[in-house]
C-alpha cells in the first residue's frame, strides 16, 4: 500500500469521531428511509443545502413516498422543484419511481448495481443510498469527498479527469470503515461543507484530520485540488415580452426537450431589441399594443450559457392562439422557471393591482 492510500485509510477514525460529534442536523438526516436519502441527494446537487430545505419538507408533505411520486401530475411536479432548477433532475426522480414500482414492485432497490440503472441516479448518489439506507460499503465521491481525498494525500492531478475521479473512487472504497460506511460517507460531506472548504479557503485549525494531511504538512492545502479552468459561458442576449390582457398574462410552454424543457415562459425572440423595433414581435404574432408600460433589465446564469434579458411590461388586445393567458390563480399553479424571476414578480403585481416597480434594470 503506498503513503497516499495510508494517509486516506487512516483518518477513518478520527473523522467518523469528529462526525459523532459536529455532524450537521438536516431534515433528511437520521433516516435510512432510502426514498428520502434519494430525494434529498437529488435536490442537493448544484444546490445549497440551506436553499434544498423548504422544498425537501415541502415535497416530504406532498409525495411522501414513491408511489406518491410516480403518479404526480406533470404540473404540480414542476411547480414542486421551482426554482431548484436543472428541472431534468425532477422528471428523472419521477421517471425513477416509476421504474421501481414497474420493476420492483415498489420496494426500493438495495444495491448499487440496481440503483445505478435509475433514471438521473449517478455513482455519487446510488454510493449515498446504498451506504446510508443499506449499510454497503459503497463510496459516495462527490466534490467535497475529491477535495479531501487531493489534500489529505496531496494528489495533483485534474479532478475533472474522469480517470482521476475513478482513482479516487478506488480509493475511498479502500478506506471506508465496513462498520459505518453511510457514517463515513456523510462525514466526507460535512468535513468538505463545514472545514474543508473550497476555494483555496479550508479552516485547518478546526479540522480533525489535519494532522494527517499531506498537503496541510507541506503548506499547500490551498492550492488542491487542482481543476482545469471551465470553458467561458457563451452569452445569449433576447426580448422577453409581458403581455397583459383583460387581467391575464401570455405565456408560453417550452419544448418538451433542451434547457428548462417543458416550462413555461413568457414569449420572447432572440436579441435585445430596442424601443423603435420592440413592436415587430407583438405585430407578428397577431396582437395590437395598447400601452407600453415598462421596460426592465434582468440577467440569468447557467452553467454554460448566460441569459441577457430586455423585458417589456405592456398591454395588449387581440387573439393568439399560441399563448396560454393565465390570470393571478393560474400563475401560481404553473412552473415558470426562476430565470424570469425579476419579471415574474412585475406581472404579479399587476395583476394583483399593485404598484409597479420603477423604471428601469
Amino acid at each position: 500500500m503506498d503513503e497516499k492510500q495510508q494517509r486516506l485509510n487512516a483518518i477513518a477514525a478520527p473523522l467518523l469521531a469528529w462526525y459523532d460529534v459536529h455532524k450537521r442536523t438536516l431534515p433528511w438526516r437520521g433516516t435510512r428511509d432510502p426514498y428520502r436519502v434519494w430525494v434529498s441527494e437529488i435536490m442537493l446537487q448544484q444546490t445549497r443545502v440551506a436553499a434544498v430545505i423548504p422544498y425537501y419538507e415541502r415535497w416530504m408533505v406532498e409525495l411522501p413516498d414513491v408511489a406518491a411520486l410516480a403518479y404526480a401530475e406533470e404540473e404540480r411536479l414542476m411547480k414542486l422543484w421551482q426554482g431548484l432548477g436543472y428541472y431534468s433532475r425532477a422528471r428523472n426522480l419521477q421517471r425513477a419511481a416509476r421504474t421501481i414500482l414497474s420493476d420492483y414492485g415498489g420496494v426500493f432497490p438495495r444495491t448499487y448495481e440496481e440503483l445505478i440503472r435509475l433514471s438521473g441516479v449517478g455513482d455519487y448518489t446510488a454510493g449515498a443510498i446504498a451506504s446510508i439506507a443499506f449499510d454497503q460499503c459503497v463510496p459516495a465521491v462527490d466534490g467535497n469527498a475529491l477535495r479531501i481525498v487531493a489534500r489529505v494525500a496531496d494528489i495533483r492531478e485534474d479532478i475533472m479527469d474522469p480517470k482521476v475521479r475513478r482513482t479516487f473512487r478506488t480509493m475511498v472504497a479502500e478506506a471506508m470503515p465496513k462498520e459505518r460506511p453511510g457514517a463515513y460517507n456523510q462525514a466526507l460531506m460535512d468535513l468538505g461543507a463545514t472545514v474543508c472548504l473550497p476555494n483555496g479557503e479550508p479552516d485547518c485549525a478546526r479540522c480533525p484530520v489535519s494532522h494527517l494531511c499531506a498537503a496541510h504538512a507541506g503548506g499547500v492545502e490551498e492550492l488542491l485540488p487542482l481543476r482545469r479552468k471551465k470553458a467561458k459561458r457563451r452569452i445569449e442576449s433576447m426580448t422577453v415580452y409581458l403581455m397583459l390582457r383583460e387581467g391575464k398574462v401570455a405565456l408560453r410552454k417550452r419544448p418538451e426537450e433542451g434547457l428548462l424543457a417543458g416550462l413555461w415562459e413568457f414569449p420572447h425572440v432572440s436579441g435585445a431589441l430596442e424601443d423603435a423595433e420592440a413592436g415587430w414581435p407583438v405585430e407578428a404574432w397577431g396582437l395590437k399594443t395598447v400601452d407600453w408600460r415598462q421596460k426592465l433589465q434582468a440577467k440569468h446564469i447557467f452553467t454554460h450559457v448566460e441569459w441577457h434579458m430586455t423585458g417589456y411590461l405592456l398591454d395588449v388586445r387581440g387573439e393568439a392562439p399560441d399563448f396560454f393567458w393565465a390570470d393571478a390563480e393560474a400563475l401560481e399553479q404553473l412552473a415558470v422557471p426562476s430565470a424570469f424571476g425579476k419579471f415574474l414578480s412585475e406581472v404579479r403585481r399587476c395583476l394583483d393591482g399593485g404598484p409597479m416597480a420603477e423604471q428601469g434594470g
